[in-house]
């Protein structure tokens, strides 16, 4: 079953997904080369106690920490530690979620650490970050769950292919309900296959987090001995952008975005929904 949310309980989303952006800033500021994916940890927990949220990270599944880092050929949930120390040239993937009053935020971004990046890698995080909007923009009411994963792969396919010969849409990992907890029904997929159809109809009150993460290779993954790290099979990089978004009578409110997707949102002619919390 999907939730349909009250605008009293997206109002209490936007609070969480308020603090996840203040994490995002927090610790994009954090890495830094000679920075360790556990110091990024720290910044974390430290941004959460501030404004009395919990981490809806920590401890789900098992998961051993507050944030995933998830560097280079990580795609996702990379587990912070102080072996990993940023390096000039890294490229980080950060993840992580609010719980305020039980209600959920989630979102993710990619980072360059230090400079001379690859034009590639510079490439690969906008190609990924602009398909997310895109799948934000399919958002409206009336249209299906397809509608934004054709609007993911629609945008990954139309760009210029990369020096590597592809862009490989992580297939093992997608977007997902969000609310009362932090993975709810349905399942997004970032591309359209037909066994899973049209997907459920969007209507006011659907919350998702919408999540693309595209490598400069394969579209397959394997998971590490830890149980955790996602890794590409053949060592490519890859980017990984969410956010979470409430769909409501006024359009969509991206819940994680400090202007509620208002910005990149008018680049689609879309205007965001007013902010419950202005």
């Amino acid at each position: 079953m999907v939730e349909i949310k009250t605008p009293e309980q997206i109002a209490k989303m936007r609070e969480a997904g308020l603090v996840v952006a203040a994490i995002h800033a927090a610790t994009r500021e954090a890495a830094v080369p000679g920075a360790s994916t556990k110091d990024l940890d720290e910044v974390a927990r430290k941004v959460l106690a501030e404004h009395g949220a919990k981490s809806n990270f920590l401890g789900y599944g098992g998961f051993p920490a507050t944030i995933c880092t998830s560097v280079n050929e990580v795609v996702v949930h990379g587990i912070p530690d102080e072996k990993t120390v940023l390096k000039d040239g890294d490229v980080i993937s950060i993840d992580c979620g609010a719980i305020i009053d039980g209600w959920h935020g989630d979102a993710a971004y990619t980072a360059f650490v230090g400079s001379g990046h690859a034009p590639e890698l510079l490439e690969l995080s906008r190609v990924t970050e602009e398909s997310m909007w895109a799948g934000i923009a399919a958002m409206k009411n009336g249209n299906r769950l397809v509608d934004i994963s054709k609007a993911i792969e629609g945008y990954i396919r139309r760009q210029p292919r990369p020096a590597t010969g592809k862009y490989g849409i992580i297939e093992d990992y997608g977007g997902h309900g969000i609310g009362s907890e932090m993975h709810m029904d349905p399942h997004l997929l970032n591309y359209v296959t037909r066994k899973r159809g049209k997907g459920i109809k969007l209507v006011p009150g659907v919350c998702l987090a919408i999540e693309p993460m595209v490598s400069l290779g394969t579209a397959q993954t394997e998971v590490l001995a830890d149980d955790w790290t996602v890794i590409t099979t053949d060592g490519t990089w890859s980017s990984h952008w969410e956010h979470s978004i409430a769909l409501t009578e006024n359009g969509p409110l991206v819940l994680t975005a400090v202007d509620g997707g208002k910005a990149k949102l008018a680049e689609y002619g879309i205007t965001a929904a007013p902010d419950p919390l202005a």
